[in-house]
């Protein structure tokens, strides 16, 4: 078991083109093809020659160009967790290589798993539209934008890479509003892009961001956004029936990388994960800062106090509310789901889910108090609700 576990790290932190590691930046960075495969930058330019013409995957034969090619970023952040000094993935995730797996959570049941490689490519976000149940996943697919049903069939897709008013170059996150309205955090161009159901765009904002990253909806239909190089929080208002922006206000700054941001919908505290910068050689770390709805710091805890009270290294990648007002996080190191507890009583420690998962990226709830789990580990969404 050991063997195939090495084997396993070992396809997925090298290009398996060059055979070399993946790296954060320069010739190894990883980049997404259309197809869903993935290489070094160095092996795409490689493949294109030096006129930068189009290129063919080597593993699925599909052509595509340079330019249309991205960076994974599942690898990426995976490759944040590991550091500097390159370790390996179980060590990294805190977890024993060739372990048994553990017992099943007593709370929580996996009712439906959707997508799957192949439907989902790399995804990045995931959000629940509470009124009809239907599910929005933001991923790296030749359609950025797939809407599931509340049964799990395939609704829409849309938002294709491209410069036109409907396209997306590379989502990072996505949420839905009360009035039905799909926003999407667009890394790709640096924008803020706002469609209904049909896949139609309704509202970009294309100024004022250096990075926009997470975001989530208040029950007023207001979208609460970080900017992850800007350090910044906003709150946007719109009228997205009409197609107009209203307000953008910076609600905080001097935050340090904000990536993932929840809102509580009953006392509209916000929580926001912070992505600390790694010390010399040490591992990068997440830090959980909770306002109340005044945008007063209400807690806060980074990965190495969470460190001295839990069991393990916790590293955030997604955070939500559930109705009680909860703060849940999901853990990439343990591949788990978390409760910390109240903001009022943060933190505590209440593992939701602890098996089944494999890179955790994205959390929301549904109307019915089901939990939504996005993993990219295998490209799929895993909902789970009590027995």
């Amino acid at each position: 078991m050991a063997a195939e576990g090495d084997e396993a790290e070992l396809g997925l932190l090298e290009c398996r083109v060059c055979f070399e590691r993946y790296g954060p930046g320069g010739q190894r960075r990883p980049r997404n093809l259309p197809c869903g495969h993935v290489l070094c930058r160095a092996c795409v330019g490689a493949l294109g020659g030096p006129e930068g013409r189009r290129l063919e995957c080597p593993f699925c034969r599909r052509a595509c160009g340079s330019a249309e090619t991205s960076d994974c970023l599942p690898l990426l952040q995976l490759l944040e967790v590991l550091g500097p000094t390159g370790g390996s993935v179980p060590s990294a995730l805190g977890r024993r290589s060739g372990g048994a797996t553990g017992p099943a959570p007593a709370g929580l049941v996996l009712r439906l798993s959707l997508g799957g490689w192949g439907s989902l490519v790399n995804p990045t976000g995931v959000a629940a539209c509470r009124r009809s149940g239907r599910l929005v996943v933001a991923h790296d697919g030749k359609k950025r934008i797939h809407v599931f049903g509340p049964s799990g069939s395939c609704l829409q897709r849309f938002g294709e890479r491209g410069e036109a008013g409907n396209d997306i170059k590379y989502p990072l996150d996505v949420t839905v509003t009360s009035d039905g309205h799909v926003v999407v955090t667009d890394g790709g161009d640096r924008a803020v892009k706002a469609f209904d159901f049909e896949g139609k765009g309704v509202l970009a904002i294309r100024e004022g961001f250096c990075l926009p990253w997470g975001l989530d909806a208040t029950p007023e239909s207001e979208v609460i956004l970080t900017d992850s190089e800007a350090g910044a929080l906003y709150r946007l208002t719109a009228d997205f029936r009409k197609g107009k922006l209203k307000k953008c206000q910076m609600i905080r700054s001097q935050l340090i990388s904000p990536r993932g941001v929840a809102v509580s919908q009953t006392s509209g505290a916000i929580v926001v994960i912070e992505h600390l910068k790694a010390q010399g050689l040490g591992h990068s770390s997440t830090r959980v800062k909770i306002f109340s709805a005044e945008m007063d710091l209400v807690g806060q805890m980074d990965s190495f106090g969470l460190n001295l009270v839990f069991p393990s290294k916790i590293y955030t990648t997604a955070v939500a509310f559930d109705k009680e007002g909860h703060v849940i996080v999901t853990d990439v190191c343990s591949q788990a789901v978390i409760c910390l507890g109240k903001p009022e009583n943060f933190p505590i420690f209440n593992p939701l889910i602890s098996h089944g998962l494999s890179y955790p990226v994205g959390l929301t709830y549904m109307a019915n108090n089901s939990l939504v789990v996005l993993d990219s580990g295998d490209h799929s969404v895993k909902i789970y609700s009590s027995p």
